[in-house]
């Protein structure tokens, strides 16, 4: 299992292009820029650091297409492969923070979401081959016009999914060059990469090097208390505390669930105020939480934490997608020091 990374979207892009050289000389497989809707644009962001890199993979996560017709992501993509010589990726969902701030509240069974997702990974992979294509028919997402995109530089870009849910971890399976999972704990990997088999059993032709990741926040510091402090901030992104699920359980009893469930906007407050504090909800549960569903602690939690990983890998995981926060050269230091030698390719 190799290490990937994804930063912050509020760096500026010189400062994405410096972790993006560090994350490339400690040997890190990938740098991921986030798409969020009060951030700089996630393609361009990456322009610097394709052109200061040569090896590093960088890709934009997660991308709706519904905010961005599959046409013109395919355009972005083929257009930064170009750049950075062949070593673009980009990783498509059904939801994000666009959607929510321009407000458009999708129905996943009403807007057809595993559906669309197919078709937008469908229409990029065709744009990515570089062949001539009539067009494309699809039942969400159209493309009337031929196109052929044979300006694009060798080897291709990736296109990956963002799935967790089973339904759309089958789809991945079935069409995409790799997925990237989000926030799935070590105790639930199993289940998952159950899901995704079963799609990549019913793919036409087998995938070459289908990759596997997930998406994992990463808090560990050499203070203990400034890791805390970040990783119960970011506490209200984590999978397990998303809504409509909520699939806390079996970190929290029914009746804690419940009311975590309450206190929700609590959760949301400790991050927008930056106070990293829950009001009313007892400090145990929310130890128990970032515990769960997250790395946190200091120096010498790394052991534990690697052991965790190493669930991850055990699953058959190809690379886990590290989240870095506050102060991500540091972490990215730390990582490549103690972290990275337990995963070093043979």
């Amino acid at each position: 299992m190799e290490l990937e990374l994804i930063l912050e979207p509020d760096l500026t892009p010189r400062q994405v292009a410096e972790l993006a050289v560090a994350a490339e000389r400690h040997g890190f497989r990938s740098l991921w820029h986030s798409n969020y809707h009060q951030n700089r644009d996630a393609f361009l962001a990456l322009v610097p650091a394709a052109l200061a890199t040569s090896r590093i993979r960088l890709g934009v996560l997660a991308l709706c297409p519904w905010e961005m017709h599959p046409l013109k992501i395919g355009n972005a993509l083929q257009t930064l492969n170009e750049l950075s010589n062949g070593r673009a990726q980009v990783a498509i969902g059904g939801g994000g923070s666009v959607l929510g701030a321009i407000g458009m509240k999708l129905d996943p069974r009403a807007n057809r979401m595993v559906r669309a997702v197919r078709e937008a990974v469908e229409i990029v992979r065709a744009i990515a081959s570089g062949k001539f294509h009539h067009g494309y028919e699809g039942e969400v997402f159209r493309v009337s016009r031929p196109f052929r995109h044979d300006w694009m530089t060798q080897p291709p870009p990736l296109v990956l999914t963002c799935s967790t849910a089973r339904q759309m971890l089958r789809m991945a399976g079935r069409v995409a060059d790799g997925t990237q999972m989000s926030d799935v704990t070590p105790e639930k990997i199993t289940h998952h990469m159950e899901w995704l088999r079963e799609g990549l059993a019913e793919r036409e032709e087998p995938a070459a090097d289908f990759r596997v990741g997930n998406f994992w926040a990463w808090h560990v510091k050499p203070d203990r208390e400034r890791s805390l402090y970040e990783a119960r901030r970011e506490l209200v992104f984590r999978g397990e505390l998303m809504p409509p699920h909520y699939d806390m359980e079996p970190y929290v009893t029914a009746e804690e669930r419940q009311l975590v469930i309450d206190n929700r906007q609590n959760f949301v407050k400790a991050f927008w105020t930056r106070s990293g504090i829950v009001e009313d909800v007892p400090e145990s549960i929310v130890s128990r939480l970032v515990a769960a569903c997250s790395s946190a602690g200091d120096l010498s939690d790394i052991e534990r934490e690697i052991e965790r990983l190493r669930v991850f890998e055990d699953a058959g995981l190809t690379e886990l997608a590290i989240r870095l926060f506050d102060d991500p050269m540091e972490s990215i230091g730390l990582l490549a020091e103690h972290v990275m030698p337990s995963f070093q390719r043979a």
